[in-house]
C-alpha cells in the first residue's frame, strides 16, 4: 500500500506542477516577450517485487519554455529593418514636403526671377519694373535661407533622436549584463533554467534591435553575448559597454557613436547598420547632407550664373553691370586629431564645375591626396598646392600653408556654406545692367552687302571691352581691327572675337567697307542683356555646361521624391516580413488559451485522479488493519 500511497502522491505533485504551469501561461497569455511554458514529466525508476517490476510514478524532471533560436534571430532582424525604414520615411518625408511645393518652393522662386528678368526687358526703362527684379531677388534669398533655415533644425532633431538612441541602447546593454548575472547565478539548480528571467533577458535583446542591428551568441552557462556593428561586443558575459554620441572630429554639428568599455573606446559610426539609428544614419548620409549640399549648390549656380550675365550688360548709370548676388565661400574644416600646423585655403575657381560632395584632403608621405566622401573616389589635383600655382580640382582652387603632419586630414565642403552667405548687393534699380554694353553699326558708305550682328560679351573682365574698334575689310575675303598689322581671314558668318566681345559678319563685303564696334553710351531703351539674364536659369550652367539651374532644382527635389517613395514602400514591405516572421514565432512560442484551457481540464482530472489513488490506497491500508487487528 505505501508503495501504492508514494505513486499516488507523485502523480498528485507532478500534475499539481503541470497545473500551475499551465495558470503561469494563462496569466502571462498577454505579456509581452513571454514564451510558453511545459513540464516535463518522466517515469520514477520501477521497483522489482514477485511477478515483475512495478512501476513507482512519475517525478517533474524540468520545466520548459517553447523557444526557437533561428525564429527569434528572424524576428529580430525583422524588426531591426522595419524600425529602420520606419525612422527613414519619417524624416525623409518631412525633407520631401519641405521641397515638393510646386506653388512657394525654390522652382518657384526661380521663375519669378526669371520673369523679372523678363518684365525688365519689356520696359528696360521702367524704374518700378526695376525694383521688382530686386524685390524678386531678395524673396529668392529668402527662400533659400529659410530652407537652409530648416535643414539645420532637421540637423538638430536628428542629433537629439541620436543621442537618446545612444542613452537608450547602453540602458538596455545593462539590463542585459545584470540579468546574464542573475541567470548565471540560478542556471543549474534541480536542472530547471530559469525561463521568466530567459525571457525577460530575450525581450530586452528584442527591443535592443528595434533600435540597432544585434546578433548574440549562447554560452554553455546560461549567459548570451550581444554583439553590434561589424563584431563590436556590446554585452559580454556581466559586463556592458555604454554607447555614446560625441561631436564629430571635423564637423561639431554632427554626431558618430564611439563605443566605450573596459578596453577603451573607438569609433564605430561607420560599422553601425538597422534600427532607428541606422535608419538616421542612412537618413543623414543620403538625405539630409545632400539636401544641404544641393541647396548649396544651387545658390552658388543661380549667384555666379546670374552675376556672369549681369557683368555683361551696362546699366543705366553707364556702367557696366556689378554682382547682384554674393554667396557664401567654401567652407574648411579640421580634423581635430591633426598634428601639424596646416592650413588650407579654398576659393570656386569654377561655379559650372562645382559638386554636391564634399571632399576629404589628406597628407600623405608622397605628398596631398583627394576624395570625394559620398563616393570615396579619388580625385586627381593638378597644380602645386601654392599661391602662384593651386590645386585645382572639380571646380576648387586649393592653397596649403603651414607645414602639415603626415595623416593630417581636411574636410572641404565646397557648398554647404553657401545659402547662409547668400545676400542681394544692389539696392539701386538704376543698377540692373539690362543693356547691352556695346553697339555695333556698318560705315554709310559701305558698298557691299554684308551685314553684323550686335555682338555678345565674352569677357566682361576684359578691361579692353568698352574701347572702339573698326572691322576693315582689305577685301572680300579679308580684314584687320583697327587698322592692325594682322591680316585675317574672313568667312560669312563665322565668329570675330576682339576685347572680350564677340560678332558675325554676313554676306559679301566689298574692299573697303568697314564696322564699327562701340561702347553703348545711352542704354535707357537697350534691353539685350535683361533678355540674355531671363533666359539665364534655363540654359546649360551646370556640369561643365551640361545642366541649367532650373533642371538640376528639378531633378534634384524629383531624386528627394523618389527617395521618399522608396523609403515608404520599403517600410510596407519590411513591415509585411516582420508581421510574418512574429506571427510564425508566435504560433511556436506563444500562448494558445484554447490548448491551456484543455490542458487545465486534463491535468484537473488527473490530479483528482492521483487523489483517488492516494483515497483509495488509505482504504486499503485501513481494510489490512482490521483484517489483521
Amino acid at each position: 500500500m505505501s508503495d501504492m500511497l508514494s505513486t499516488g502522491v507523485s502523480g498528485l505533485l507532478a500534475f499539481q506542477t503541470s497545473l500551475a504551469t499551465t495558470s503561469h501561461n494563462i496569466s502571462n497569455a498577454a505579456t509581452p516577450g513571454y514564451s510558453r511554458q511545459s513540464t516535463l514529466l518522466a517515469e520514477n525508476i520501477p521497483q522489482l517485487q514477485d511477478g515483475g517490476w512495478v512501476g513507482s510514478g512519475v517525478n517533474v524532471t524540468s520545466i520548459r519554455r517553447t523557444y526557437d533560436d533561428l525564429l527569434a534571430g528572424q524576428v529580430r532582424a525583422a524588426s531591426s529593418n522595419k524600425n529602420q525604414w520606419n525612422i527613414y520615411t519619417s524624416f525623409s518625408d518631412q525633407i520631401n514636403n519641405l521641397f515638393s511645393d510646386s506653388t512657394s518652393g525654390i522652382s518657384s522662386a526661380l521663375q519669378d526671377l526669371s520673369n523679372s528678368f523678363q518684365s525688365v526687358a519689356n520696359s528696360p526703362s521702367s524704374s518700378a519694373e526695376r525694383q521688382v527684379l530686386l524685390s524678386k531677388a531678395q524673396a529668392l534669398t529668402t527662400t533659400l535661407q529659410s530652407y537652409g533655415a530648416r535643414l539645420d533644425q532637421v540637423t538638430t532633431q536628428a542629433n537629439s533622436q541620436l543621442d537618446a538612441e545612444a542613452s537608450t541602447i547602453t540602458g538596455l546593454a545593462k539590463n542585459i549584463a545584470n540579468l546574464n548575472a542573475q541567470i548565471l547565478a540560478v542556471s543549474g539548480r534541480n536542472n530547471t533554467p530559469p525561463n521568466d528571467l530567459l525571457d525577460q533577458r530575450d525581450a530586452l535583446i528584442d527591443q535592443l534591435s528595434q533600435h540597432i542591428n544585434v546578433s548574440t551568441i549562447n554560452q554553455s552557462d546560461g549567459e548570451v553575448n550581444v554583439f553590434i556593428g561589424t563584431g563590436q561586443a556590446l554585452v559580454l558575459s556581466t559586463n556592458a559597454g555604454a554607447l555614446a554620441t560625441q561631436t564629430d572630429l571635423f564637423d561639431a554639428s554632427r554626431r558618430t557613436f564611439i563605443l566605450k568599455n573596459d578596453t577603451g573606446s573607438v569609433d564605430i559610426t561607420n560599422t553601425l547598420t538597422g534600427g532607428t539609428v541606422g535608419g538616421l544614419l542612412n537618413f543623414r548620409s543620403s538625405i539630409l547632407d545632400p539636401a544641404k549640399n544641393s541647396l548649396g549648390q544651387i545658390a552658388v549656380a543661380v549667384t555666379a550664373a546670374v552675376n556672369q550675365q549681369q557683368n555683361a550688360g551696362l546699366d543705366l548709370n553707364g556702367n557696366l553691370g556689378s554682382n547682384l548676388f554674393s554667396v557664401g565661400g567654401v567652407q574648411v574644416l579640421d580634423n581635430a586629431n591633426n598634428a601639424g600646423t596646416g592650413t588650407l585655403s579654398v576659393t570656386r575657381s569654377n561655379a559650372q564645375q562645382i559638386t554636391t560632395s564634399d571632399y576629404l584632403l589628406s597628407k600623405t608621405a608622397g605628398g596631398w591626396a583627394l576624395q570625394r566622401t559620398d563616393t570615396g573616389q579619388a580625385v586627381t589635383l593638378s597644380g602645386a598646392g601654392t599661391n602662384v600655382s593651386p590645386f585645382v580640382a572639380d571646380g576648387l582652387s586649393i592653397v596649403v600653408g603651414g607645414v602639415a603632419a603626415t595623416g593630417d586630414r581636411f574636410l572641404i565642403q565646397p557648398t554647404s556654406g553657401a545659402v547662409a552667405g547668400l545676400q542681394i548687393n544692389l539696392t539701386d534699380p538704376k543698377s540692373i545692367a539690362a543693356a547691352g554694353p556695346i553697339i555695333t553699326s556698318a560705315n554709310t558708305t559701305n558698298t557691299g552687302g554684308a551685314t553684323i550682328t550686335q555682338g555678345t560679351v565674352t569677357d566682361a573682365a576684359n578691361v579692353n571691352l568698352l574701347n572702339s574698334v573698326t572691322i576693315q575689310f582689305l577685301s572680300p575675303t579679308t580684314y584687320t581691327t583697327d587698322g592692325g598689322t594682322t591680316t585675317n581671314a574672313y568667312t560669312s558668318g563665322q565668329p570675330i572675337n576682339v576685347n572680350g566681345w564677340q560678332v558675325s559678319i554676313s554676306g559679301t563685303p566689298a574692299t573697303g567697307d568697314s564696322f564699327n564696334v562701340i561702347k553703348n553710351s545711352n542704354g535707357t531703351g537697350d534691353n539685350r542683356n535683361a533678355l540674355l539674364l531671363a533666359n539665364t536659369l534655363d540654359k546649360g550652367y551646370l556640369s561643365s555646361g551640361t545642366l541649367s539651374v532650373n533642371n538640376a532644382v528639378g531633378n534634384w527635389i524629383a531624386d528627394i521624391g523618389v527617395k521618399s517613395s522608396q523609403a515608404q514602400s520599403n517600410l510596407t514591405a519590411q513591415s509585411a516580413v516582420y508581421d510574418d516572421v512574429y506571427a510564425t514565432q508566435q504560433n511556436n512560442s506563444g500562448v494558445n488559451l484554447d490548448e491551456e484551457a484543455a490542458n487545465m481540464i486534463r491535468y484537473q482530472q488527473a490530479y483528482s485522479a492521483a487523489a483517488k489513488i492516494i483515497a483509495t490506497s488509505k482504504t486499503l491500508f485501513d481494510s489490512l488493519l482490521q483484517a489483521v487487528g
